[in-house]
């Protein structure tokens, strides 16, 4: 197929000893996509620690490079597909609450998944778990990926069994897979060449079945949000400093921004390379000069068009993940909400609903309490009002996390920026 010429970002996602390293080296290997000698050096440092190089092993090296801040970027990995030429973006997330953070809070804007499973130990608590969070984050495209098949003698009755559980807890989800595709990224088979020991199968192999994937566009068609990050001071005009979350910001636009309902028109966009800006879009950071140059608005307000209402709350309902050993009990004392560059001290008005994360059953939810890796739904009520969105509307002003001190303790979205029971 003609795939398009964009990059394509994904996450790789599975239980722990189920291949996602292996996979994700022979991905590299197999598309030639490591820096010239890279392999060499691979090989040179594996017979110097007296290990054979396993494909596991490439990862593990690249690793230790992006530690010592060597060569590699320093969170993520690239490919590109022979048979289609579109780039890809291996978004690195290498444990199960690493993912969870770093996918709600937007660190890592993930298109598309591969859900590795290994087909000796079948489908796994962690499976299960980032199959939910792969649902509550809206991400439509799925390939599970079918590992290990040369532990099983590639055999399609046992890859059909593990495809039949996987199917079954996915289908609760209301998760459709894209893709399914039996592989053994030790051997290499089905992942960017096709199997010679699975006749039986006459798919797409990983890398085919990932040109597959549509790229998501840009949200320049939503409306214009532009949350403030911080401001300086540059040749002796005061900047407000930013990305544009959504939509697309002209010169001479007049914005709005709450909380503290300012309005201020945009006299200069000023972009580091560029000059005579006249419009930034989604994604693009930037910085904004006003011509009420005294009334530049702090860090935490969020531009919006002059004369669109706004959803400023201080009390929503939103679904988190808790993450944190220490349990979530009664308003949750010393927690902070932050969303974008926006932070709030909250408590916890209510625990509408619990979810066991990994079997999907429904708990009591009088209990007052919320655990690891459960999943609830809660009303939220900040110190202070906010500026949020619903994550279906608008994902970037609609990720948040709760923190307790510096540390992150549930990640989550916004699903209704009011609460009806107020």
């Amino acid at each position: 197929m003609a795939a398009e010429a964009e990059s394509l970002a994904f996450v790789m996602v599975g239980h722990i000893d189920h291949g996602k390293s292996t996979l994700i080296g022979r991905l590299l290997h197999d598309t030639d996509s490591l820096p010239e000698g890279k392999m060499e050096e691979i090989e040179e440092a594996a017979r110097a620690e007296g290990r054979d190089v396993e494909f596991g092993y490439i990862v593990d090296h690249l690793r230790e490079e992006r530690e010592r801040g060597i060569t590699i970027d320093t969170a993520q990995t690239f490919f590109s597909s022979k048979t289609s030429g579109r780039d890809y973006v291996i978004i690195d997330a290498p444990g199960h609450k690493e993912f969870i953070k770093n996918m709600i809070t937007g660190a890592s804007q993930a298109e598309a998944v591969v859900l590795v499973c290994g087909v000796f130990e079948g489908v796994q608590e962690q499976t299960k778990r980032h199959a939910y969070v792969v649902k509550l984050l809206g991400l439509d495209q799925v390939m599970v990926a079918y590992n290990k098949m040369d532990q099983v003698g590639y055999d399609q009755a046992r890859f059909l069994e593990v495809k039949k559980d996987m199917g079954e807890f996915l289908g609760r989800l209301g998760v459709q897979p894209t893709l399914e595709v039996p592989i053994s990224a030790k051997c290499g088979d089905n992942v960017a060449l096709r199997s010679e020991n699975m006749p039986w199968y006459d798919g797409p192999t990983a890398v085919e079945g990932l040109d597959l994937f549509r790229k998501i566009p840009s949200p320049t068609e939503k409306p214009l949000r532009f949350p403030v990050q911080d401001v300086y001071e540059v040749d002796g005009e005061r900047v407000a400093a930013g990305r544009v979350e959504s939509g697309v910001l002209t010169r001479g636009q007049a914005l709005r921004f709450l909380p503290g309902d300012q309005l201020l028109r945009v006299r200069e966009i000023v972009q580091y390379g560029r000059d005579g800006v006249e419009r930034a879009e989604a994604g693009e950071c930037i910085g904004l000069v006003f011509d009420q140059a005294d009334e530049v608005p702090p860090r935490g307000r969020v531009g919006y068009p002059e004369g669109e209402a706004a959803n400023m709350t201080d009390r929503f309902r939103g679904t988190v993940f808790w993450l944190s050993p220490a349990p979530l009990e009664g308003e949750g004392a010393g927690l902070t909400f932050k969303c974008s560059t926006q932070e709030q001290p909250c408590r916890v008005a209510a625990i509408r609903e619990r979810i066991d994360s990994g079997s999907l059953e429904h708990l009591p939810a009088d209990a007052g309490r919320l655990e690891e890796t459960e999943v609830g739904e809660l009303v939220l009520a900040t110190d202070g009002p906010v500026v949020l969105e619903s994550f279906y509307d608008v994902q970037e002003l609609g990720r948040f996390v709760l923190l307790r001190g510096r540390h992150v303790v549930a990640g989550g979205i916004v699903t209704h920026t009011q609460d009806a029971a107020v």
